[in-house]
């Protein structure tokens, strides 16, 4: 389809601010760009209920926790606990705050977003480490938080997508946490970099350059041999069986679409219940601009949320 004219106008605004190529700058230097170029295109946050800062101690270290809880509530909330992208080298608490909010409001349940440690100063698995960690520590800590813990799902976006299909691979394999629905958001689930999308849609429509995809996995990897690791890529996984429930969102202009499709089909192919949800005309990260279609987009995720997790919250 055509691309969205809002999506068009943005990108224009972003091609006449010709910014650097990443992959010729440091990390500390990426990070304060990201922050400028949140603060002046992503939607508006949105007023929520209560928003909560605590530090997790967890079995791989402290971790700073974010808490979003849309309303008063009646009994445990189902909880959802959120993974930022960034490539693993980027995003924090704040660069994903406005998505948390507008999840946990248009859902009705609790969004718990986790500050993992970045690349490159920490390396893979110190991320799964961490998402694994958090994840169980808002299980154990449930009737604390005023969470259900049988009504818990992960869920990220590009990185964290990554992330959250990562927790899930690991809590099914040591069993534990039970994790009841998992929620992909154009998710990075391939490293090698070779499929269609990731290679023909390079540096077109808002998608990172070649030498940028290299210049973030090479800060995340020790090795470039583990871009074969499935927990590095879980698209090459070979048993998805017994995984939960999962929602997956692409965007047609999004270099990263293939991986998801590709993945969501793996899924459905090992008998997991999958849906998987392209939206024609949008661009990678779309969920943060303030689209039409990404309200479009938060209002069926609310929706696949509740019929994964039931009764959202309840006012008092």
């Amino acid at each position: 389809m055509p691309m969205h004219p809002q999506v068009r106008a943005h990108l224009e605004r972003l091609a006449a601010a010709n910014f650097t190529g990443l992959h010729t700058v440091s990390p500390e230097q990426a990070r304060a760009g990201d922050r400028r170029l949140t603060a002046a295109t992503v939607a508006a946050p949105e007023p929520i209920a209560e928003v909560i800062d605590r530090i997790a101690d967890t079995a791989a270290g402290e971790l700073p926790l974010r808490i979003y809880r849309p309303t008063a509530a009646v009994g445990p909330a189902p909880v959802i606990v959120f993974f930022h992208g960034g490539g693993f080298v980027l995003g924090d608490l704040d660069s994903h705050d406005a998505l948390a909010r507008s999840v946990a409001n248009a859902a009705g349940m609790v969004v718990i977003s986790v500050d993992y440690p970045l690349a490159p100063e920490h390396k893979y698995p110190s991320q799964v480490d961490a998402g694994l960690a958090a994840t169980t520590w808002v299980a154990e800590h449930a009737v604390e938080l005023g969470v259900d813990a049988s009504r818990l799902a992960v869920a990220g976006d590009s990185a964290g997508g990554n992330l959250a299909a990562v927790v899930a691979l690991k809590a099914r394999d040591v069993g534990a946490p039970h994790i009841a629905f998992q929620v992909l958001i154009y998710p990075d689930l391939d490293f090698r970099r070779e499929n269609r999308t990731i290679t023909t849609l390079a540096g077109r429509y808002g998608n990172i350059t070649r030498e940028a995809q290299f210049w973030f996995r090479d800060h995340y990897l020790d090795d470039p041999a583990l871009r074969f690791d499935p927990r590095v890529s879980p698209v090459l996984e070979p048993d998805l069986s017994g995984l939960p429930p999962a929602y997956i969102i692409t965007a047609e202009y999004d270099a990263l679409r293939e991986e998801g499709e590709q993945y969501g089909q793996q899924l459905r192919d090992a008998g997991v219940d999958v849906t998987v949800r392209r939206y024609d005309g949008m661009i990678h990260e779309f969920l943060r601009h303030p689209f039409d279609d990404a309200a479009i987009a938060i209002a069926e995720l609310a929706a696949a949320l509740r019929g994964a997790l039931g009764a959202p919250i309840s006012l008092r």
